[in-house]
């Protein structure tokens, strides 16, 4: 199995910037698809950002295309995700995930393999 732990997150204000981290271990991390999800309160899980597991293609929901920008080190087992210009809409759990399968943004979260716990961003007005 792979296990998944984040870190980075915080409160911060509108206009500002975060860096998630995401560390793997576990089975070759170079051998599975890395996603980014986000559960704000009272709302379902929504995909956040994609990347293929040799990093050749990404993929961002509209609500965060231009602003976050996911990237991975597999010689480190971790991916990214630079959250740039937050709103308060962003605030919500962010989740890594990892699956052998390609994770877009239409994959069901219940197909995905692994999860993390989840780290707060919260971003005041």
């Amino acid at each position: 199995q792979v296990q998944l732990v984040e870190s980075g997150g915080g409160l911060v204000q509108t206009g500002d910037s975060l860096k998630l981290s995401c560390v793997a271990s576990g089975r070759s991390f170079s051998s599975y698809n890395m996603a980014w999800f986000r559960q704000a309160p009272g709302k379902e899980r929504e995909f956040v950002a994609a990347s293929n597991w040799w990093g050749g293609s990404r993929y961002y929901a509209d609500s965060v295309e231009g602003r976050f920008i996911m990237s991975r080190d597999n010689a480190e087992n971790t991916v990214y995700l630079q959250m740039n210009s937050l709103k308060p809409d962003d605030t919500a759990v962010y989740y890594c995930a990892a699956s052998m399968r390609t994770i877009a943004s239409r994959t069901p979260p219940g197909t995905i393999d692994y999860w993390g716990q989840g780290t707060q961003v919260t971003v005041s007005s």
